[in-house]
């Protein structure tokens, strides 16, 4: 386990471990809370992404963003990463060497982060994160709780805007997220932490 995260990071920005280096123009290691009670995962940067740097800000960036709105949390109170840190070349979904190659990463981000909930964006964030297989369309808004921190597979943004009829579905599983972030609050409360 990593212990701090300028150690992380600076890993992470010299990464050689698979071929996506070759092609990277950034690393894209993640940003937000480093404390955050609520984490997204995604599968891997786009286009956008690489070209920054920074995790979600195309378009499918631009929806999570609203997505987090309408929550009542702002994009900087949540920490969101992605299971590769490089973009895979016509973002294609992650091939398994290279998800093994950053999941060293993804569980020091998840540690040091510390979150009470992570939303799993797609299915290779839940295939990755929950070392299971996972239909998304089945199991969206379903708990899994893995050592005291609450998933939930869901929808990935870009998903929604390719299928908007899945909003709907992708909605009552952000305000199930709403829901057990304020349970999890008032039980902390509760108990005086």
């Amino acid at each position: 386990m990593r212990t701090s995260w300028p150690q992380l990071m600076e890993e992470i920005s010299a990464c050689e471990k698979c071929r996506l280096c070759e092609t990277r123009t950034n690393v894209v290691p993640g940003e937000g809370d480093p404390h955050a009670k609520l984490m997204f995962i995604g599968e891997g940067p786009g286009r956008d992404e690489d070209l920054q740097g920074r995790p979600f800000v195309g378009r499918s960036g631009e929806l999570l963003t609203r997505m987090i709105r309408a929550i009542g949390l702002e994009r900087e109170q949540v920490y969101i990463c992605n299971v590769v840190k490089c973009r895979p070349p016509q973002n294609r979904n992650p091939q398994p060497d290279e998800a093994a190659a950053c999941l060293n990463y993804l569980r020091a981000q998840v540690g040091l982060v510390r979150p009470k909930v992570v939303a799993l964006l797609g299915k290779v964030a839940c295939r990755y994160a929950l070392q299971q297989e996972i239909s998304v369309m089945r199991e969206h808004g379903n708990w899994y709780e893995r050592k005291g921190i609450w998933f939930m597979p869901t929808y990935h943004p870009s998903a929604l805007l390719r299928e908007p009829s899945l909003k709907r579905a992708s909605w009552d599983d952000f305000q199930k997220i709403r829901d057990k972030l304020r349970e999890i609050e008032a039980a902390g409360e509760e108990h005086g932490e």
